[in-house]
C-alpha cells in the first residue's frame, strides 16, 4: 500500500467528533455542601492566608517573585494618577472598562495583600464605588459582566473585610444585582457554549457566588453547580492533545480564566472538581509553549495576535507550578524590569499565588516535533532549544466554522534565523469592522467574514482550487504524523474544496536543518480546472528560473519548485489590500504557482516545493 493511499484511508476514517467525549466534572455542590466546605477565613479566592504569608516571605529571597512584586507595585502606583472608571461603551462592549477594573484590582489588591497599604485600600474602595454605581455592567455582552464580576469579587475578598462598611455593602449589592442576577431572573447566567465565553463567563459567576455564598447560599450553590455542569462543553475542546481550537491568544484568555477558576475553587472549597484532569487540558501547556516562535511571534492562526509580550507567561506558569516543569516557567522573562515588560496582565496579581508555589521538579521537555489532533489540528516542528538556525514551522488543518476560525486549512508559517518568512495575516480589530455594519461573526458560506483577506483562503499559504473560497464546513483532519529527526505531517484537504477535487493531501517534511518540503497530491475531479499554490510573505521576492529568492533582514530563503521546475512564480502585491476593510500589512504579497487539470496524467497531480535557507558561516554572512 502506498504512503499516499494509506493517508487517504486514515483521513477518511477521521471525523471532527473523534475523541470528543464530554467529560463530566464532580459536582456535589449544594447549599449544604457550601456550608460544610467553604473556607471561613479570608482571602479565599486564589489566595489564602497561608499563601499570602508564604508570598510575603518568599519574595524577599526569590529573585523572580521579588522582581514581579516590584513590577506590580510600580504599576499600582501609576493607578493613583488615573481617573476613576466611567461606564464607557466602545461599540456594543463595556469590556475595556471591565478589563481595566480587573487589572486595577490585581495590581492594587496584590499590594494590599502583602503590605496592607492604606492608600491601596482607599483606592480600591474608590474604584469599587465608581463601577458599582454604573447602571449595569452591560449584560447584552456578557463577557463584560463576567470580567467585572471577577474584579469586584476579588476586591471584596482580598481586602478581607477591611473596606468601609458602606463600600462593602454597595459592592455586594452590585455583585448580586449586576453580576449574579444581571438578567433580573433570580439566577446567574450560565454560558453553555464550547468556546472561551463559557470559560470566562462561568469563571466570573463562580467568583461572585463564592463571595456571596454566606448571604445568598441557594443562589451561590445553584450558580456553581450549573457552571460545573456546563464547563465541560468548552473543556472538551482541549482533547485529545491540548490544541486550543481558537488559537494561542484565545488559549491565554480562556485557559487563563479556567486556571483562575481552578485556583478559586481549590482555595475556597478545597477541590477543582476534576477540571484539571479533563483530557488535553494539562497537555495544552505544550501547545502554548510551542506556539511561541523564536522570532517572538506566535503561530498565529485563527483570530490571533501576531507577537507575544516581552514579559513572562503567567498562565503558563500555573502549569509549571502544577508540574514542576521549567519548560513552562519563563524565568528569564520574569526577571525583566518593568521598563522592558510593559504593563502587567490583568490576572498577574492573582498569578503571584501560584508562582509562589512553583518548585522545579524536572518535568518533561517540550518536544521538537509535535502534533495536536482535534477540531483544529496542528503540527509544529522546531530545531530544538539549541538550534543555531532557530527553525520553526507550524501547519494546520481544521475548518472555517471553528470558533474564531478562518479558511486556512493547509496553511502554515515558517521561520528560519529568527525571521518569519511565511506569515499568517492574523487578526483584525473587531470594533473597527463592526462599526461599519460589517457582519464579522456570520459563519454561512456567503457571510461577510469570508470576504476579508485575513479570513478567506486567498490570504493564507494553502492551495486554492478554481479561484473559489473554501467550503466553510469542510474539515481537514490530520491524516499522518511522524516525529523524529525528519518529522512529517499530512493534512487531508479534500473536504474544503466542496467536490472540486476527488482527493487532496498536503504533506510537510522537515527534510533538513534549514529546509521545509511541501508536497501536495491532488486527484482531480471533472470540475477541477485551475489550482493555485500560494505563499504569503512580507519579504522581498525575486522570481528566478525554477522558483524564487526571498530576502529579508540580511538573510536569503530559496523557493524551489522541485516537481515542476518549469513553473514560474508570480508575485501579487497585497499592499494595499483588495478591500478598504482589509487589514493593511506593510509589504504583504502572495506568491502564486499555477497548476492546471490538464497537467495531471491519470488525473493526479504531485506537486512539491522546497523552502531552504542559505548557509551561514561563522561570521553570520549569507553564502
Amino acid at each position: 500500500m502506498t504512503r499516499w493511499l494509506l493517508i487517504l484511508l486514515v483521513a477518511g476514517a477521521v471525523s471532527t467528533g473523534a475523541a470528543r467525549a464530554r467529560t463530566k466534572l464532580d459536582n456535589p455542590i449544594s447549599a449544604a455542601c457550601l456550608e460544610r466546605h467553604l473556607a471561613r477565613s479570608q482571602p479565599r479566592l486564589v489566595f489564602t492566608p497561608s499563601l499570602v504569608e508564604s508570598l510575603k516571605a518568599k519574595h524577599q529571597t526569590d529573585p523572580v517573585l521579588s522582581n514581579r512584586v516590584a513590577v506590580i507595585r510600580q504599576y499600582a502606583d501609576r493607578i493613583y494618577d488615573q481617573p476613576l472608571l466611567t461606564r464607557k461603551m466602545v461599540g456594543r462592549r463595556l469590556l475595556g472598562t471591565s478589563r481595566e477594573m480587573l487589572y486595577r484590582v490585581n495590581m492594587l489588591g496584590l499590594v494590599y495583600l502583602i503590605e496592607k497599604d492604606a492608600a491601596a485600600l482607599q483606592r480600591i474602595s474608590e474604584e469599587l464605588q465608581a463601577v458599582c454605581a454604573f447602571s449595569d455592567w452591560n449584560p447584552s455582552h456578557f463577557l463584560d459582566v463576567a470580567e467585572m464580576s471577577l474584579a469586584v469579587a476579588l476586591a471584596l475578598d482580598w481586602t478581607a473585610g477591611d473596606l468601609p462598611p458602606a463600600t462593602d455593602a454597595q459592592a455586594r449589592a452590585a455583585l448580586l444585582q449586576k453580576g449574579l442576577d444581571a438578567d433580573g431572573k433570580g439566577a446567574a447566567r450560565i454560558v453553555s457554549g464550547d468556546n472561551n465565553w463559557n470559560q470566562v463567563c462561568n469563571g466570573g459567576m463562580i467568583a461572585a457566588a463564592l463571595v456571596l455564598a454566606e448571604q445568598e447560599p441557594e443562589l451561590a450553590a445553584g450558580t456553581i453547580a450549573r457552571a460545573l455542569e456546563k464547563m465541560p462543553n468548552a473543556l472538551a475542546q482541549y482533547a485529545p492533545d491540548g490544541v486550543y481550537p481558537e488559537g494561542t491568544t484565545y488559549w491565554s484568555y480562556g485557559t487563563g480564566f479556567t486556571v483562575m477558576t481552578i485556583a478559586m475553587l481549590e482555595s475556597a472549597l478545597g477541590s477543582d472538581f476534576g477540571i484539571s484532569a479533563v483530557p488535553g487540558f494539562m497537555e495544552s501547556a505544550v501547545f502554548r509553549a510551542l506556539c511561541n516562535a523564536p522570532s517572538g511571534q506566535y503561530f498565529n492562526f485563527a483570530d490571533c495576535g501576531t507577537r507575544r509580550s516581552a514579559g513572562g507567561d503567567t498562565v503558563l506558569a500555573w502549569f509549571a507550578a502544577k508540574t514542576g516543569s521549567r519548560s513552562f516557567y519563563e524565568k528569564d522573562r520574569f526577571l525583566r524590569p518593568a521598563k522592558e515588560t510593559g504593563k502587567p496582565g490583568r490576572l498577574d496579581g492573582a498569578a503571584m499565588a501560584w508562582m509562589s508555589q512553583y518548585e522545579e521538579a524536572g518535568g518533561h521537555r517540550v518536544p521538537s516535533a509535535w502534533k495536536g489532533d482535534g477540531s483544529n489540528p496542528v503540527a509544529i516542528f522546531t530545531g530544538g532549544a539549541d538550534d543555531p538556525r532557530r527553525y520553526y514551522f507550524g501547519g494546520k488543518g481544521g475548518k472555517a466554522t471553528t470558533s474564531h476560525g478562518n479558511m486556512d486549512a493547509g496553511s502554515f508559517v515558517f521561520e528560519l534565523d529568527g525571521i518569519r518568512w511565511v506569515i499568517d495575516p492574523g487578526s483584525q480589530s473587531y470594533h473597527e469592522l463592526e462599526k461599519t455594519g460589517f457582519d464579522l461573526w456570520g459563519r454561512g458560506q456567503d457571510s461577510d467574514r469570508w470576504t476579508l483577506l485575513t479570513k478567506n483562503n486567498f490570504g493564507h499559504s494553502t492551495l486554492t482550487v478554481n479561484g473559489e473560497p473554501f467550503a466553510v464546513d469542510g474539515f481537514a483532519p490530520l491524516a499522518d504524523f511522524n516525529g523524529g529527526k525528519r518529522p512529517e505531517a499530512a493534512f487531508d484537504l479534500t473536504a474544503v474544496y466542496g467536490g472540486n477535487v476527488k482527493n487532496a493531501v498536503r504533506r510537510f517534511v522537515k527534510d533538513g536543518p534549514a529546509s521545509l518540503l511541501i508536497e501536495d497530491r491532488v486527484e482531480t475531479a471533472r470540475s477541477t480546472r485551475r489550482i493555485v499554490w500560494q505563499l504569503m510573505t512580507t519579504a522581498e521576492v525575486e522570481p528566478v528560473p525554477g522558483g524564487a529568492v526571498l530576502r529579508q533582514g540580511g538573510r536569503v530563503l530559496q523557493l524551489r519548485c522541485v516537481s515542476h521546475p518549469e513553473r514560474t512564480v508570480s508575485v501579487v502585491s497585497l499592499d494595499p489590500p483588495p478591500l478598504t476593510l482589509d487589514k493593511k500589512i506593510r509589504g504583504l504579497k502572495r506568491l502564486e504557482i499555477e497548476i492546471y487539470s490538464g497537467d495531471a496524467p491519470g488525473g493526479t497531480i504531485d506537486f512539491a516545493v522546497r523552502l531552504s535557507g542559505a548557509a551561514i558561516d561563522a561570521n553570520q554572512a549569507v553564502r
